[in-house]
């Protein structure tokens, strides 16, 4: 037998007070901002929460191997690199990425061959320019030709304004990005690449025998914080792409052009701040609320309540309190018996088309198979003529 999904918007335009909640008042005061250069987005959809100056190309510094690690992330998924594979050192590595040159270093030795693995977290904590090189030469023969890669992909993901000269990040007069565009980096890597992202977050990493903690301030003392990528040139001035999560809402900030490192972080944690007192946590529902019915074939009786299986309560903005779309979906009819508590559909959340929030959805209670041979035969007459 056919079985169909069904689906229904159960409320358009879900308001706050609809939802039981109390509606916010006026919107709060404009953020100010002493970064030069800023950007807030909602990682669910992208929505931009807040922006300054956001789409002047800028020196991102270091903020750029967040394209270096975009091209090895995809290399892995690829399988055209593998995790555990033995990278060379290079001279060229050593020499302009090594303790000599006086720039963000893992200290490698120079002609040793060292674990990608190893080198990523190189890169990631440390902002190893040696391994960020290292990793060029292997994967396009140069740094100069994985840079000319690095702007290629760049274009086909959407970045029109991002130019790479390097993997590194070193000062290049031609070597350019905006904040707007290093959050839509940031974001690619945090939906695509989950198993990567936890390196990210890792507080420290030791190599050859020299300990260093990761350069995010954010992953110190920041609730939440789990990523991603200082930058700092005296051209750039202090930058930083941080991410963090409350509630289940994870917003990410990009800053660049602050004088200070102090600077850098109090300039972050007060965006992140802002954006979370954007979204209230409203009660959508309590556990056991009926939110539909369901027809069910060849049971004692035909239909059940559809009732949610737990509380949900969702963080929205108030413009999306305003917006939010309900969907039930699930796919029918329902066979007897159905037990009670069984999980039959789900109840989605949509603003602007984009799901923020899925809760499954369960029988309210026990459905027996009938006896009657006769009601068996008019719930098939039923689901042949009307589909349910």
């Amino acid at each position: 037998m056919t079985r169909i999904l069904f689906s229904w918007f159960l409320v358009m335009g879900l308001s706050l007070m609809a939802w039981g909640g109390q509606a916010r008042g006026e919107d709060s005061p404009p953020f100010e901002t002493k970064a030069l250069q800023a950007i807030l987005i909602d990682a669910r959809g992208g929505h931009v929460l807040y922006e300054k100056d956001a789409d002047t190309p800028i020196p991102p510094a270091s903020m750029s191997k967040l394209m270096t690690m975009i091209m090895v992330f995809e290399a892995l998924k690829a399988g055209s690199l593998k995790i555990d594979q033995e990278i060379v050192i290079s001279e060229d590595a050593w020499r302009r990425g090594g303790a000599s040159s006086g720039g963000s270093t893992m200290y490698a030795v120079l002609n040793s061959r060292v674990k990608l693995s190893d080198l990523i977290q190189g890169v990631i904590v440390q902002s190893a320019n040696d391994a960020s090189i290292a990793i060029a030469e292997a994967m396009a023969g140069s740094e100069a030709a994985f840079a000319q890669k690095m702007t290629a992909r760049a274009r086909k993901l959407g970045l029109a304004k991002a130019e790479f000269r390097n993997a590194t990040g070193l000062p290049d007069p031609g070597h350019r990005i905006s904040v707007r565009e290093l959050s839509i980096l940031a974001r690619y890597i945090i939906l695509n690449f989950p198993d990567y992202y936890k390196y990210y977050s890792e507080p420290s990493f030791t190599w050859n025998n020299i300990a260093q903690d990761n350069r995010n301030p954010l992953l110190k003392d920041y609730p939440g914080a789990d990523g991603m990528k200082t930058g700092y040139t005296k051209e750039a001035g202090y930058g930083l792409v941080g991410s963090a999560v409350r509630n289940n809402r994870r917003l990410i900030m990009v800053i660049a052009g602050l004088k200070s490192p102090a600077d850098r972080k109090q300039e972050a944690q007060k965006l992140l701040d802002w954006g979370f007192s954007q979204f209230r946590e409203i009660d959508v529902y309590a556990k056991g609320d009926r939110i539909g019915q369901a027809t069910v074939w060849g049971g004692s009786q035909h239909s059940v309540d559809l009732v949610t299986a737990n509380d949900v309560k969702i963080a929205l903005s108030p413009n999306e309190q305003e917006t939010a779309e309900a969907k039930l979906s699930y796919t029918g009819p329902l066979m007897a018996p159905v037990k009670a508590g069984q999980k039959v559909g789900s109840i989605r959340f949509l603003v602007g088309g984009e799901v923020v929030a899925e809760e499954p959805v369960v029988a309210a209670a026990d459905v027996p198979a009938s006896s009657s041979m006769w009601s068996k035969a008019l719930d098939s007459v039923l689901i042949m003529v009307f589909g349910r």
